[in-house]
Formats: C-alpha cells, sequence, structure tokens
C-alpha cells in the first residue's frame, strides 16, 4: 500500500522549520486584519478622517448615523468591501439604487471628501472599505458614543451586487425572526443584532419606513403614532420621503435610549419594536435599557465583529483611487 504524499499546505521535512514559519507567517497574514495596519504607511489617516467626519457632523448632525448606516449596508453585502460607494455606469449596476438603499443611503459626497483629504497625505494606501470602517467609529465617538479601536487592511472590491444589497439587508418590515436570520447570514448572533440596532437611537427614517406601523399597528405609544401621523400621510405616495427622528428623545446623540423607547412601545420602525414584543431578546433590551455601559461594551465588540465580514485582504480587490468608480 502506498503512503499519500503530505497535503500541499503542510510543511514537509525538506523544508527547514524557519522556512516553515515564514510560511505559515505569510500564508495567515493575508487574511488578517489589524489595528495598525497602516502605522508605517499612512500614519494620519485616523487624524485626517476624524476632523473631515467631525466636519460633515458639524454641518449636519443627521450625517453621523448616515455614516454609520453605510457601513452596515457595505458589510451585509458580500463582506466590508466598499461595494456600496460604486456608482451605476451604463455597463454596470452597483448598490446604491438597491431597495434599502434608493433615495435612502446618502453621505457619499463626505465619504469623497474624506477619501480625498486621505489621498493627499498617503496616495493610493487607504481603501474606500476601510475609511468606512474608520468614519463608522468617528461618527458614534462625536456623537457622545463609545469608540474602539478599527481593524484594517481590507481592500476595495472591483464589483457590486443590487440584487445582494436587495435580498441581504434587512428591511424596517422584518420581524424578530427575520431579523436573526438576516444577521446570522452574515455571522452575527442575536445578541449582536440587537446591540447594533441601538444605532437607531441617531439618525432619521423616511415616512415609507414607517407608514404601516403608525396606522396599523397597536403596539405602539398613541401619542407617538398621533405625532407621527401629522408629518406621514396614511396614503402611499403623498410624503414618502417626509422625516422623523428613530429616536425622539435624542436624535443626534449617540445613547441607549433607543432600549427605553421600545420599552415604552415607543419604536418607530415595526423592525424596532420587534426587539421588545414578547419574544426571546426581550430581556436584552431590558438590561441595554438600564445599563448603558453594557450596551456600550456589546455594541463595541459588534460594530468589530461585523467590521470582519469576509473582507478583501492581500492581492484580492484593490485600492481605488476614487470611491465612486474602480481604478
Amino acid at each position: 500500500m502506498a503512503f499519500s504524499s503530505p497535503a500541499p499546505s503542510s510543511c514537509s521535512l525538506a523544508v527547514s522549520t524557519l522556512s516553515c514559519i515564514l510560511l505559515l507567517l505569510l500564508g495567515s497574514s493575508d487574511a488578517q486584519l489589524s489595528t495598525n495596519f497602516y502605522s508605517k504607511t499612512c500614519p494620519n489617516v485616523f487624524t485626517t478622517v476624524k476632523s473631515q467626519v467631525q466636519a460633515a457632523i458639524n454641518k449636519e448632525a443627521r450625517m453621523g448615523a448616515s455614516l454609520l448606516r453605510l457601513f452596515f449596508h457595505d458589510c451585509f453585502v458580500n463582506g466590508c468591501d466598499g461595494s456600496i460607494l460604486l456608482d451605476d455606469t451604463s455597463t454596470f449596476t452597483g448598490e446604491k439604487n438597491a431597495v434599502p438603499n434608493k433615495n435612502s443611503a446618502r453621505g457619499f459626497d463626505v465619504v469623497d471628501n474624506i477619501k480625498s483629504a486621505v489621498e493627499n497625505v498617503c496616495p493610493g494606501v487607504v481603501s474606500c472599505a476601510d475609511l468606512l470602517a474608520i468614519t463608522a467609529r468617528d461618527s458614534v465617538a462625536i456623537l457622545g458614543g463609545p469608540s474602539w479601536n478599527v481593524k484594517l487592511g481590507r481592500r476595495d472590491a472591483k464589483t457590486a451586487s443590487q440584487s445582494a444589497a436587495n435580498n441581504g439587508i434587512p428591511p424596517p418590515t422584518s420581524n424578530l425572526n427575520n431579523l436573526i436570520s438576516f444577521f446570522q447570514n452574515v455571522g452575527l448572533s442575536t445578541r449582536d443584532m440587537v446591540a447594533l440596532s441601538g444605532s437607531h437611537t441617531i439618525g432619521q427614517a423616511r415616512c415609507t419606513s414607517f407608514r404601516a406601523r403608525i396606522y396599523n399597528e397597536t403596539n405602539l405609544d398613541s401619542s407617538l403614532a398621533q405625532t407621527r401621523q401629522s408629518n406621514c400621510p396614511r396614503t402611499a405616495g403623498s410624503g414618502d420621503n417626509n422625516l422623523a427622528p428613530l429616536d425622539l428623545q435624542s436624535p443626534t446623540k449617540f445613547d441607549n435610549n433607543y432600549y427605553k423607547n421600545l420599552l415604552q412601545n415607543r419604536g418607530l420602525l415595526h423592525s424596532d419594536q420587534q426587539l421588545f414584543n414578547g419574544g426571546s431578546t426581550d430581556s436584552l433590551v431590558r438590561t441595554y435599557g438600564s445599563n448603558p455601559s453594557t450596551f456600550n461594551s456589546d455594541f463595541t465588540a459588534a460594530m468589530i465583529k461585523m467590521g470582519d465580514i469576509k473582507p478583501l485582504t492581500g492581492s484580492s480587490g484593490e485600492i481605488r483611487k476614487n470611491c465612486r468608480k474602480t481604478n
């Protein structure tokens, strides 16, 4: 009986131990993101990005939520690869006009400004995918939320998928089981899902996203329903893009009021209130509503985990010069 040959990935005795270690290190390093990825190649990346994010939020406080949302919508569609930033062309259909993004995703001009500023200090080094990750962290921190060390080293996709965006991003009509499944599909737990939903402590939603809830659902505080109905007509096509804050109390402050609202049936979206509606996540909503530090630490951990979804590393993808188009 012949002996089987060693697997290609194993180190044979003919290879020196040192070479073997180097091969293993090289083989694994491509897939690793690290917090100091640009420490030598672009040491000023963090200060450069933060000053741009700060300026954008000073101009419009809502922009922090919009930038955070871009990172979510990027990572949930084939991983955190900057694909959401690609414009449609005559020969290419991107993700910007997918149902979850059309007339909704925003902040692309701010990302352009951030990219330009970073290109000025270290041209051709930092990916658009990584800029979204840094920008999301800075937006949360600037609006009063926690900060964290962002893992970097992602590269930019050369393609995008409108169908994946249509099918991969949880719609506001989702029930609890749907939400759990959407997050599980990208490797995130139910706890991650409830923590990340807390990003709805900032930002605005369009009337079309909550119309059915404010007119048809009973697990909604009646005074909030009345308030929202005043700016969101029952008839579809009328006032569809009228905005309302997801967190009425502090729409431009990152805090745990989102969960306190849910405890009082004051979640604006159907999908929000599903987290506290007699189901498996009720206890976690109570925990986050009474323990802001627990929410902050779980949110931070979930953001880092989300940032690890299927990054392009090593020689995959590219470093775009312009976030809106491939090189």
